[in-house]
C-alpha cells in the first residue's frame, strides 16, 4: 500500500490505474510531427554528407520508437521509489558533469557529450531529471526549511552545484535546470518572499555567468545587432520566420534550411515556420500548450506532494525549452542551443524526455482520478 506523503512504496510495478490517453496522443502526434520535419529540414545536410536523404529522418524515427518503448517501461515503474534514489541520482548527475570535463568530447565550442562506444550523450540532460526528483523529495521531505534563505540553501546546495558545472560550458541548459529547480519550489514554498529574494540571487549569479565568457557576450551583441558577423544564424532564421507568410511555401520547400546551421536540430522552428506558415507555427505551439495543461492536471490530482511537485518540475522544464526555441528561432532572446521537445533532431535529449513522459503516466496513474472511478463502481 501507498501512503498520501508517498513514504511507503512497496510495490515497485503498478499496473492498471488511470491512463491519461490525451497527454499520450499529444506526445505522439508532436514526435510524429518531429518526425516529419526532421526528414524536411535535413534534406540539404543529407546531400552535403553523401548519405540518403532520409537518413537523419530514418535516425529520429528509431530515436522516437526507442522512446515510446521507454514510456511505456518507466510508466509501470513506481514514481515512488525515485524519493530512495534521489541523492543518488543527484549524486550521479554531479559526477558525469564533472567526468565530462575529463573524457567528453567537444563540439561547437563546448564540451558537452560522453563518448560510449559509437554514441554520445549530455550528462546535463540526465541532470534536468535528477533536479527535479531531488528538489521534489527535498521539498516534500523539509518543508519548514523553504521558510527562509539559509534553509533554502540547505537543499539546494547540491542543485546549484550541479547547475554551476553545467554552466562552464552549457548556460541555456543550466539556465533550463534552474527553472526546473525554482519552478517546484514555487509550487512548494509557503514564503514567497524568500523565494523571491533566492530568484534575485541566482539571476545575478546567471548575469554574472553570461558575461563572464567572451562568446556569450559576443551572442549578447549578436542579438542586438544580428546583421552583425556573430548573428549570421540568428539573420537566416529571420528570413526563414518572415519569408513564410500565412501558410508557409508548403512543406519540404524551405529555401532557408540550405543557410541555417542546425536547420534540423535547434533552428528547426524557423524551418516550420518558413514551409507552414504562421498557422503551422502556430498549431505547434497550441499542441505543445494543449501538453502542458494536460501535465497540470496530473500534478494537480497526483496522490502525495512528491508526485505533484516531480510532474510541476517536468512541466517547467518542457515549458522553458519550447519557449527558448522558439525565442532564438524568432530572435527574442540570444542565440543559444536549445532543441525543440520532441521535434528537433537528437539522442540524448529524445530518449530521456520520453522516460520522464513515462514517470507522469506513472503519476496519473496512481492519481486522483482513478480512485474516483473506483468509488463509482463501488456506488
Amino acid at each position: 500500500m501507498h501512503s498520501r506523503d508517498g513514504k511507503e512504496y512497496n510495490n515497485f510495478i503498478v499496473r492498471g490505474g488511470y491512463i491519461d490517453y490525451q497527454s499520450v496522443f499529444l506526445v505522439l502526434i508532436i514526435a510524429m510531427f518531429g518526425v516529419m520535419m526532421v526528414y524536411s529540414a535535413s534534406t540539404y545536410q543529407a546531400m552535403l554528407l553523401g548519405v540518403s536523404s532520409i537518413y537523419y529522418a530514418v535516425k529520429q524515427a528509431k530515436l522516437v520508437l526507442a522512446g515510446i518503448v521507454a514510456m511505456i517501461l518507466v510508466s509501470y515503474v513506481n514514481y515512488n521509489i525515485y524519493r530512495k534514489l534521489a541523492t543518488f541520482i543527484m549524486a550521479l548527475a554531479i559526477f558525469l558533469s564533472i567526468i565530462v570535463f575529463v573524457i567528453g568530447t567537444a563540439s561547437h565550442g563546448s564540451t558537452r557529450w560522453i563518448p560510449i562506444g559509437s554514441i554520445q550523450f549530455q550528462p546535463s540532460e540526465i541532470a534536468k531529471i535528477a533536479i527535479a526528483i531531488y528538489t521534489a523529495n527535498a521539498c516534500t521531505r523539509y518543508p519548514s526549511r523553504m521558510n527562509s534563505l539559509k534553509g533554502l540553501f540547505s537543499i539546494t546546495l547540491p542543485q546549484i552545484i550541479c547547475i554551476g558545472l553545467i554552466a562552464l560550458e552549457n548556460m541555456s541548459t543550466a539556465l533550463v535546470c534552474g527553472v526546473i529547480m525554482m519552478g517546484i519550489i514555487l509550487i512548494a514554498t509557503p514564503n514567497l518572499r524568500v523565494f523571491f529574494a533566492a530568484c534575485g540571487i541566482l539571476a545575478a549569479l546567471a548575469f554574472v555567468g553570461i558575461f563572464a565568457v567572451g562568446y556569450r557576450g559576443a551572442r549578447m551583441k549578436a542579438w542586438l545587432n544580428p546583421e552583425s558577423g556573430d548573428g549570421y544564424q540568428t539573420l537566416q532564421s529571420l528570413y526563414a520566420v518572415g519569408s513564410g507568410g500565412l501558410f508557409g511555401k508548403g512543406l519540404g520547400q524551405s529555401v532557408q534550411k540550405s543557410l541555417i546551421p542546425e536547420a534540423h536540430n535547434d533552428m528547426i522552428f524557423a524551418v516550420i515556420c518558413e514551409e507552414l506558415g504562421v498557422f503551422g507555427a502556430t498549431c505547434v505551439i497550441i499542441l505543445f500548450a494543449m501538453l502542458l495543461i494536460r501535465f497540470l492536471y496530473i500534478a494537480q490530482d497526483a496522490k502525495d506532494r512528491f508526485g505533484g511537485l516531480l510532474v510541476s518540475g517536468i512541466i517547467a522544464q518542457l515549458g522553458v525549452q519550447v519557449f527558448i526555441n522558439i525565442g532564438v528561432a524568432t530572435n527574442l532572446m540570444p542565440n543559444t542551443g536549445m532543441a525543440l521537445p520532441f521535434i528537433s533532431s537528437g539522442g540524448t535529449s529524445m530518449l530521456i524526455l520520453m522516460a520522464e513522459m513515462g514517470i507522469v503516466m506513472n503519476v496519473a496513474r496512481q492519481g486522483v482520478p482513478y480512485e474516483k472511478v473506483k468509488v463509482r463502481k463501488r456506488a
